[in-house]
């Protein structure tokens, strides 16, 4: 039965492939991504006064996450084109749920102490 299951579960090569393809497609898509908004960031900067030090550095902290998250998104969608049955999928899944809530609650984390720093730099009397 063990081998029925596993047989009935691949992935043919051939959609095994096209899927590969296109997490590196999708890989290749976000790091133009990242390369744009890090030269918008960086454009942004040069406008001068009206951009604070805590806006950039909120903004290079988001680009920086998200680029994270991203890497691990596709990480796990490319692990999982080579699982070799439903129980690695699953272990995979609980892995991967298990390894973005720690990112997620340090990210909010860092954030929050970043956007507090901000502000209070904001609040402060112009001399």
């Amino acid at each position: 039965m063990d081998e029925q299951v596993r047989e009935r579960f691949e992935i043919p090569k051939e959609m095994r492939a096209m899927a590969e393809a296109s997490v590196e497609q999708a890989r290749k898509t976000f790091e133009r991504f990242l390369e744009s908004a890090q030269a918008t960031a960086g454009s942004l900067e040069e406008r001068g006064a009206t951009v604070r030090a805590g806006a950039k550095d909120i903004g290079a902290k988001a680009i920086a996450y998200a680029e994270k998250n991203m890497q691990a998104s596709l990480d796990y969608a490319q692990s999982l084109l080579h699982a070799k049955d439903l129980a690695e999928v699953m272990r995979l899944h609980s892995e991967y749920v298990q390894a973005q809530m720690r990112a997620l609650t340090e990210q909010a984390s860092e954030m929050g102490q970043i956007v507090s720093r901000a502000a209070m730099d904001a609040a402060k009397p112009k001399v």
